[in-house]
C-alpha cells in the first residue's frame, strides 16, 4: 500500500556533471506532472514524464531538476543570414528613400545588429546528459516510493483499527437489533391498554402493527452487507494499489451505515449508527492519501 504523499532525491556525480533531481507528491484524482528544469532539458519532457508514469499512477509530482556542467566544451559562433539580409534590405530601401542619408553599411556595422550573431549553447543537450538525467531521476522515483510505502503502511495500520472499531459497533447494533421489535410490543401494548381502560385489546390487531413495524426497522441485510465490506476492505488493504477501489469501498460502508440508522426506529441504534459514519468519515480521509 502505497501513500500518494512524499519526497525523493536523485544525484548524479560523475564525468564532471553534478545533476540533481527531486521530486515531491501530494494527493491527486489522476497523475499530474509538472517540470521545472534548465532550459538544456526542454527536449526531454516525455522521457521525464514516460519514466514517472512507470512509477506512480495517482497524484500530482513536482519535478525539479537541476544541473552543474562542469565538462570544458567550446562555444561556437553562428551567424543569423536570413536576418542580416533583412537589415541589408531595409537599409538599401531607407537609402532610396532618403537619398541623402550617409550610406555607412559595412560587414561588422551588420555583425552588430541584434541577433544577428550568436553565441551557441556550451552546455547543449548531448548523450551523457540524458544518462545523467535518466539515473537521478531512477534514483529521486526510488527515494519517493520508499518513503510513500512507509507512510502507506502507516495509514493501513490505522485504517484496519478502525474497520476493527467499525466490526465491533455492527456486532453491537445486531446485538440490539432482535430486541427492538419486542420493546415496541411491550410500549404498544402497554399505551393501548392505557387508552382501553382495562378492556380487551384485538390482539391480531397488535401483532399485525408489531409485525409491519419490525419490517420497516429490519436491518439484517444492511448488517450482512456491513460484515462482507469489512471482509473485502480487509482483503483488498493486502494489494498493492488500493487507493480507488477503497474509495468506492467506503461509499458503500455510508451507504448501509445511513439506512441503517434511517430504519432503526431505535435511540441506541442510531446513537451507534452515527458512531459507525463517524469511523468511516476518518477511514475515507486516510483513503484520499491513498494511490
Amino acid at each position: 500500500m502505497l501513500s500518494m504523499t512524499g519526497y525523493g532525491k536523485g544525484v548524479y556525480d560523475e564525468n564532471d556533471i553534478e545533476l540533481t533531481c527531486e521530486i515531491k507528491t501530494v494527493n491527486n484524482r489522476y497523475l499530474d506532472v509538472s517540470i521545472k528544469a534548465p532550459r538544456v532539458f526542454a527536449s526531454c519532457d516525455d522521457l521525464v514524464r514516460n519514466t514517472v508514469k512507470e512509477k506512480l499512477t495517482r497524484g500530482h509530482a513536482d519535478v525539479y531538476i537541476s544541473l552543474k556542467d562542469k565538462r570544458e566544451r567550446d562555444a561556437s559562433l553562428v551567424v543569423d543570414t536570413a536576418l542580416a539580409l533583412s537589415y541589408y534590405n531595409a537599409a538599401k530601401t531607407l537609402k532610396e528613400q532618403i537619398p541623402e542619408l550617409i550610406d555607412d553599411l559595412t560587414l561588422t556595422s551588420v555583425l552588430r545588429y541584434p541577433e544577428v550573431l550568436k553565441q551557441e549553447d556550451a552546455t547543449a543537450l548531448d548523450e551523457t546528459l540524458v544518462t545523467a538525467l535518466k539515473s537521478a531521476l531512477i534514483s529521486a522515483l526510488d527515494s519517493l516510493n520508499k518513503m510513500r510505502l512507509v507512510e502507506g503502511e502507516k495509514l493501513k495500520a490505522d485504517m484496519l483499527s478502525r474497520v476493527a472499531l467499525i466490526e465491533k459497533t455492527v456486532e453491537e447494533i445486531s446485538d440490539r437489533a432482535p430486541t427492538i421489535a419486542k420493546e415496541y410490543k411491550d410500549k404498544l401494548t402497554a399505551r393501548v391498554q392505557e387508552y382501553l381502560s382495562g378492556a380487551a385489546i384485538d390482539e391480531s390487531r397488535l401483532l399485525t402493527e408489531v409485525a409491519v413495524f419490525t419490517d420497516k426497522s429490519n436491518i439484517d441485510e444492511e448488517l450482512t452487507r456491513l460484515r462482507s465490506h469489512i471482509a473485502q476492505f480487509r482483503s483488498i488493504c493486502e494489494e498493492g494499489v488500493v487507493g480507488r477501489k477503497l474509495d468506492f469501498l467506503v461509499q458503500e460502508f455510508n451507504r448501509e451505515a445511513n439506512t441503517t440508522c434511517s430504519k432503526s426506529n431505535d435511540v441506541t441504534i442510531t446513537r451507534l449508527g452515527l458512531a459507525l459514519k463517524n469511523e468511516i468519515e476518518k477511514i475515507r480521509e486516510q483513503v484520499q492519501n491513498l494511490e
